[in-house]
């Protein structure tokens, strides 16, 4: 978490923001909903582990900034991304909606691939290097089938290797394998990977998980509990 002012807001955010999602919570010490918001929303970004980052501001102290964003009620939180706000919400929400206004903001799997694919055209190395995408479900977006077709599609095109319903159990840093569930073994010089997931607190508190999650269906992803 890093205090942002009018001096360093373009640095520290707009710039980047071009490297990753940057999350900017607009506060006041006198904003009792924004000591309420502020512990949670540094806790769900900093699970992320670098994703996401956060900045502060005060807006009492950095009037420009405020400005900048139209600020009319506090707290004010916006997600950025290449310089541009692409979510946002006001007031002191439970730690379950931040963190699915966090979880929002990263890239999926499927994304991630894409994005490496055009950072190695870009740079003139892709065809020295090979892109494996292996992921536990049976298509990229189980809900959508025509997106996970517009996908598998975009992956044939660039020669991504696409592994579904295949899980990565450890890796062996030293030799540089990814160990998969069946025991197969995948070499590697740069692994990106999706960390476990847990629920907030709030959420492993209310009875609705089993083992850590809450049960959806597999295909259309609504989960069992009503609403």
């Amino acid at each position: 978490m890093t205090d942002v002012t009018d001096a360093t807001f373009e640095a520290a955010v707009l710039e980047r923001s071009k490297e990753v999602p940057v999350v900017v919570d607009l506060w006041a010490p006198w904003c009792g909903p924004c000591r309420t918001l502020g512990p949670i929303i540094e806790r769900v970004v900093e699970a992320t582990g670098g994703a996401v980052e956060l900045v502060k501001v005060n807006i009492d102290e950095n009037p420009q900034v405020a400005a900048s964003f139209q600020v009319q009620s506090i707290p004010a939180v916006y997600a950025l991304r290449d310089t541009k706000v692409v979510d946002g919400f006001i007031g002191a929400l439970p730690e379950a909606q931040v963190a699915q206004f966090v979880a929002r903001l990263t890239p999926a799997p499927s994304e991630t691939a894409l994005m490496l694919h055009d950072y190695l055209v870009e740079r003139g190395l892709r065809g020295a290097s090979q892109i494996s995408l292996v992921m536990p479900l049976r298509a990229p977006i189980p809900p959508s089938p025509a997106a996970s077709q517009a996908l598998l599609a975009a992956f044939a095109e660039r020669g991504i290797s696409w592994y579904p319903e295949r899980l990565v159990r450890s890796l062996d840093r030293q030799r540089r394998v990814a160990v998969l569930a069946d025991g197969e073994e995948m070499p590697f010089d740069l692994f990106l990977g999706v960390p476990v997931h847990r629920v907030p607190s709030v959420v492993a508190e209310s009875g609705m998980c089993v083992d850590g999650w809450i049960p959806v269906s597999p295909l259309t992803l609504e989960t069992v509990t009503p609403d």
